[in-house]
């Protein structure tokens, strides 16, 4: 059991630490400017929000062509906020927040913690890379299982 823990404690370390440290990171990305917070000083309804459609329409306008030729990756509605975030599927991951009512946009900028994401989940090395975490979570949950087995059976042998 020393054994076995110990090598599969050094293979995973370098995996958990990077899950780790970019968790802490998102936990803390709006503080750390990594994530832009955008107010919307007269959010209106849901009910007098313009059409999906227009809003992304707008959100295409407003930034470059080649950005808004790359497709559209995810819609956040935040109907509480009145404004909808466009996320681009470009490589460097462009969002634009528009007013659901107005469909005025209230800021266009990167995504900066969008490549701290896909590091902690895996995903930047391709869609197959995810199960790297979902393997180090497992090995994370068997070294402090055989972690506390190798500290309490000596002492209940006694």
């Amino acid at each position: 059991m020393f054994h076995a823990h110990l090598w599969l404690g050094i293979a995973t370390t370098g995996i958990v630490l990077v899950i780790c440290v970019t968790g802490i990171l998102l936990n803390h990305k709006r503080p750390l400017g990594l994530m832009p917070d955008v107010p919307n000083d007269a959010p209106g309804t849901l009910a007098q929000s313009l059409p999906v459609a227009e809003l992304a329409a707008r959100a295409g306008r407003a930034v470059p062509a080649a950005v808004a030729a790359s497709g559209i990756d995810r819609m956040d509605l935040r109907p509480g906020d009145g404004l909808v975030k466009v996320r681009f599927d470009d490589r460097e991951v462009h969002e634009v927040t528009v007013d659901l009512a107005t469909g005025r946009v209230l800021h266009v900028g990167l995504r900066n913690d969008v490549f701290l994401e896909k590091l902690h989940s895996g995903e930047i090395f391709g869609d197959g890379w995810t199960l790297l975490s979902d393997l180090a979570a497992i090995a994370l949950a068997i070294l402090v299982i055989s972690g506390y087995w190798l500290w309490l059976y000596p002492r209940a042998r006694a």
